[in-house]
């Protein structure tokens, strides 16, 4: 199943357990107060029980014993994985390099920006909340889109040549007029 049908609804039983899974850890997690490490703590309890009696069942009845895959993690998946997060570290590092040296202002203003943002919103609404929110709005948005996409994309149109508008604006009146340092050489002896 591809993540592209269960968002679009085209496998509509992949949507429906997404939506219900969501919703249901969202109810224990939220609603009725239910901590994550005692839920996964009691989940691993409940499978470890669960395979424990069925394998001594199996022995009794004369029954093959509950088929588990090798639990092995392969070192090229790993090695895969830290090199992808290799590469997203280094990417922050160089954006808090750029920034922490004062090279890079507009930079600087979009990280402080978006920052303040994440902030604003993590007052008003919990993170589980927030991560539920998500989940809703990638399971209705991409279905919405792809019906109505001449509409909303005339209307994404006219709202970015407006936004492009205010921040030439804003970089003309206010960001060309901040001071920067001008890169000095050093002098060689």
């Amino acid at each position: 199943m591809v993540v592209a049908d269960v968002v679009l609804w085209k496998k509509w039983y992949g949507g429906v357990v997404v939506l219900i899974s969501a919703s249901t850890l969202w109810f224990l997690f939220e609603r009725a107060g239910y901590n994550l490490l005692s839920f996964v703590a009691n989940v691993l309890f409940l499978l470890v029980v669960i395979l424990f009696f069925w394998a001594k069942s199996a022995s009794l009845l004369n029954r093959p014993l509950p088929p588990l895959p090798d639990l092995e993690i392969s070192e090229e998946s790993i090695v895969k994985a830290a090199d992808a997060m290799q590469m997203l570290i280094n990417s922050a590092l160089s954006i808090a390099h750029d920034i922490a040296i004062g090279r890079n202002l507009k930079l600087f203003i979009k990280v402080a920006i978006g920052l303040w943002v994440i902030s604003y919103i993590g007052s008003l609404i919990n993170f589980l909340t927030l991560v539920y929110i998500g989940v809703l709005l990638s399971l209705s948005v991409p279905v919405v889109y792809d019906k109505f996409q001449d509409h909303i994309d005339e209307k994404l149109c006219v709202i970015h040549r407006i936004l492009q508008t205010q921040y030439r604006k804003i970089d003309e009146n206010l960001l060309k007029k901040i001071p920067l340092p001008l890169k000095k050489e050093k002098k060689i002896q």
